[in-house]
């Protein structure tokens, strides 16, 4: 894919992030490029219905699920050669778990311009739902954004416990709901405390959104009773709770510091 400029940011196809699932959680930018849309091709039920209803009323709207890139590249390069203002809408951010880029590389071959809009990832609709911070002063100093092993991750690639091991970092687990359990067993296994705490967000900012909340060692089978197979995001560790963190320097150690100000961090 061809390096990006200043000036060709807003021409060709952008690849937009829809946000977690709130309609009102689209980007102003991203907003404005669907309602000028003529096509948008969107990631079916994982972006909200509303959102499409309601800032993409205008255009043709394609699904992109069951779809492989030999169908949506033609299709996506095809209205762009007609002259038809074009859209692909991901879930969430693109950035994170998505296949954005071999979509893009595909439509650069066919000299297709592309470019990215960011998006509101789930990791971040879970935190504004726990009010608390993934990173907290004391608590957590590391954010980890990962996914379970399974079909296209080997054993051998899965980190999860490593992360939650180090004790100050807070693993967010994408793509995992259908295999909580068999995460929390492999996480025990390896030595984890049965009792660091695991919040399950489910649709995080969607109007059916649930929160569960448990340990390493029970939040499986609450997720099995909860019925949920998909769609939800894992936050290990202890900031899911909003506590026991320390004031930061920023608002709170001023007079610790010697004067110095937030402009000498």
């Amino acid at each position: 894919m061809s390096e990006p400029t200043a000036g060709d940011r807003q021409e060709g196809v952008p690849f937009i992030g829809a946000g977690p699932g709130d309609p009102g959680l689209l980007t102003v930018r991203g907003r404005e490029l669907c309602e000028e849309a003529d096509l948008v091709v969107h990631a079916g039920s994982l972006v909200n219905s509303e959102l499409l209803e309601e800032f993409c009323a205008d255009a043709e709207q394609v699904t992109s699920i069951g779809k492989d890139l030999e169908e949506l590249v033609p299709l996506m390069r095809d209205a762009y050669r007609e002259g038809r203002t074009v859209v692909r809408l991901h879930s969430g951010d693109p950035a994170i778990y998505g296949a954005a880029l071999e979509q893009m590389d595909a439509l650069e071959s066919e000299d297709v311009p592309t470019y990215f809009v960011p998006g509101v990832t789930a990791a971040f609709a879970a935190s504004a739902t726990l009010r608390t911070q993934l990173t907290l002063n004391e608590v957590a100093n590391h954010v980890a954004f990962t996914r379970p092993q399974g079909e296209t991750l080997t054993e051998e690639e899965d980190h999860i416990a490593d992360f939650v091991s180090m004790g100050d970092v807070t693993t967010c687990i994408y793509l995992g709901t259908h295999a909580v359990s068999e995460t929390m067993s492999r996480l025990q296994a390896d030595g984890v405390d049965p009792e660091t705490p695991v919040v399950v967000v489910y649709h995080a900012s969607w109007p059916d959104e649930d929160v569960i909340h448990g340990t390493v060692e029970t939040i499986g089978e609450q997720v099995e009773a909860a019925g949920y197979r998909a769609s939800a995001l894992v936050v290990v560790g202890d900031a899911v709770g909003g506590e026991g963190y320390e004031r930061s320097y920023l608002y709170g150690g001023w007079a610790n510091r010697g004067g110095e100000t937030e402009a000498d961090d």
